[in-house]
């Protein structure tokens, strides 16, 4: 039984490769870590935020992630204008571990007009298996 199965995969969200959820029914969009990222990267002690009103395209690094283990940037997934950033987890990382689709949420951005690609569920789901 693969481990994954214990993995949070909401059907509502979207996903990319590289771990990050998007919910496209907000305005502006909502951004985070899967909590499959969240588990591989262990407890979160810093959140390095991008400033409100930067302007990010696809592939470009969003915030950085540092945990006892590594430190990862957390790669955009869509293109458009950083609104909102979550003062919560900056000023406790940890919530992301937590609760990494609720209060544990990273960005909010007013997305580009240029549709993302991007997985759903159930191709996430296979490609974390």
């Amino acid at each position: 039984m693969s481990a994954t199965l214990d993995i949070d995969v909401p059907r509502h969200l979207l996903y990319s490769d590289d771990h990050v959820w998007v919910d496209e029914h907000v305005e502006p969009a909502m951004l985070g870590i899967t909590q499959y990222a969240a588990d591989q990267l262990g407890k979160l002690v810093f959140v390095d935020l991008p400033d409100v009103g930067t302007h990010v395209e696809v592939g470009d690094q969003l915030a950085q992630l540092e945990s006892a283990k590594s430190i990862e940037p957390m790669i955009s997934p869509v293109a458009g204008t950083v609104r909102y950033v979550n003062n919560a987890v900056d000023d406790d990382a940890e919530i992301i571990n937590d609760d990494p689709y609720g209060e544990g949420w990273i960005v909010k951005i007013e997305l580009d007009d240029d549709e993302p690609d991007l997985l759903d569920a159930e191709a996430y789901e296979k490609h974390i298996q």
